[in-house]
């Protein structure tokens, strides 16, 4: 393809959380043992942060974002808005007010494998353990080849060098730890929206892509069977190269549904969550490729792990949505 490879959207990684207690008497073993949702490393409930919810804004005036502090003892930075707290009840059911959308928030991640790398790969139990009541239990906890800490911040668009191009975009963000490339993202009452993507700064060769119409990322409210569906021509400058729709152009489809929920067990702590399966199929010309990404949702916290698939290319097999070879691996982390 005459682009570079995007991977997959990081957009909905969505965290909120307050800091965790230090007290050394375990409190919890999962999630499903705390009020919040979350019980971290250490045994002990993530307290909920104030101003989790949003849900009072509408439209493109909404303010999105997605990574907010998780790390021991902190909390959101100023002007991360909303109204009351977001308390999880485990109803199986992710609305709009259990997502935070908040911009100029921050988390770290662990990420395997080495990053840069768009070759090594690691090995993962994906499927996770069924449990008797139709859940199932996964553990990403442990060390993987490569990991390192990456500290993703949402940053607002306004002063950056792309910002007359989107127009009505919330905030922006990293998409991949293999390439130096930010997603440009909008909130709205039902769904988060990839705009565009773009260099971070206005370097040669230049990157500055448009989706049109813009990706659906993420849609609420989610539980297990919700799907989500859309198709996106990509223009633009990619590295340099013109791309003119209907051309040389490009389209991303994106086909998402929540198929499984259960406890998921991160080196930041367990959570209860939703997984979605999202695939990404991207044709120029001839030429398809597809990429496949497992998204781990907890109420009140937003997605809390990603796993993304090696990509193919057609004839070769699409990877599936019960892939075990991971090409980038993130969690949420202390």
């Amino acid at each position: 393809m005459q682009h570079r490879t995007i991977a997959l959207s990081v957009a909905s990684l969505a965290i909120l959380a307050g800091g965790a207690c230090s007290s050394g008497t375990p409190q919890c073993h999962v999630g499903a043992d705390c009020a919040s949702g979350a019980c971290d490393s250490s045994g002990q409930c993530v307290p909920v942060t104030p101003g989790g919810g949003d849900s009072g804004s509408s439209g493109s005036g909404m303010e999105a974002g997605f990574e907010a502090s998780v790390e021991s003892g902190a909390e959101a930075s100023p002007g991360d808005g909303g109204g009351g707290g977001c308390v999880p009840n485990n109803d199986g059911t992710i609305t709009r007010a259990e997502v935070p959308m908040l911009a100029g928030l921050h988390a770290s991640f662990l990420i395997a494998p080495a990053g840069g790398s768009t070759t090594e790969t690691v090995t993962m139990n994906t499927a996770g353990t069924p449990q008797s009541d139709g859940t199932v239990d996964w553990d990403f906890s442990g060390a993987l080849t490569g990991d390192h800490t990456v500290v993703i911040t949402t940053d607002a668009p306004q002063g950056q060098w792309f910002s007359a191009q989107f127009t009505d975009a919330t905030y922006t963000s990293l998409l991949s730890d293999s390439e130096a490339f930010l997603g440009v993202y909008q909130g709205t009452q039902s769904a988060l929206l990839l705009q565009g993507v773009v260099n971070p700064t206005n370097a040669t060769p230049q990157t500055e892509l448009s989706y049109a119409p813009a990706a659906e990322i993420l849609a609420v409210p989610l539980m297990v069977g919700s799907t989500w569906t859309s198709t996106s021509t990509v223009s633009g400058i990619a590295d340099g190269v013109t791309l003119v729709s209907g051309v040389n152009s490009y389209t991303e489809k994106y086909d998402s549904t929540v198929d499984a929920k259960g406890s998921l067990k991160v080196p930041y702590g367990t959570f209860q969550v939703l997984r979605v399966q999202t695939t990404l199929t991207r044709t120029a010309g001839i030429e398809v490729e597809t990429i496949q990404t497992m998204t781990f949702v907890a109420e009140c916290f937003g997605p809390v792990a990603r796993l993304t698939s090696q990509t193919t290319t057609y004839p070769a097999a699409a990877p599936g949505d019960a892939f075990t070879t991971v090409a980038e691996a993130w969690r949420l982390s202390p």
